[in-house]
């Protein structure tokens, strides 16, 4: 059994995100091998964003922190998430962009 406190990781999680280059900064908290699913926490600082990137298959996040938005290429429209919100990710191309500092929980089944 496995015990991670979020909120400790998310404050971890930024502070390295804010030194980071990228303004950015994760870390994996399971889904090795033996595991189903993948979990993996993701701070970013504002202003910074995930580029357009692949569907990972099936998968979801979860806001932990701030708001950020979840962009298609070739769709106008973006969808605003919020502290507390959980969305499917599309199975298409996408990115993520912080409005604030934020951090999210990334679920991926393997």
């Amino acid at each position: 059994m496995t015990l991670t406190n979020l909120s400790e990781l998310s404050d971890e999680l930024l502070s390295a995100a804010h030194s980071a280059r990228s303004g950015r900064s994760a870390r994996t908290v399971r889904g090795h091998s033996d595991h189903r699913l993948r979990h993996t926490v993701i701070a970013l600082a504002a202003g910074h964003d995930l580029a357009d990137h692949e569907s990972p298959g099936e998968a979801t996040l979860q806001v932990l922190v701030g708001t950020v938005r979840l962009t298609v290429p070739d769709d106008p429209d973006e969808l605003e998430l919020h502290t507390g919100d959980l969305v499917d990710i599309p199975r298409v191309r996408h990115g993520l962009s912080a409005d604030t500092d934020a951090v999210v929980l990334l679920t991926v089944a393997l």
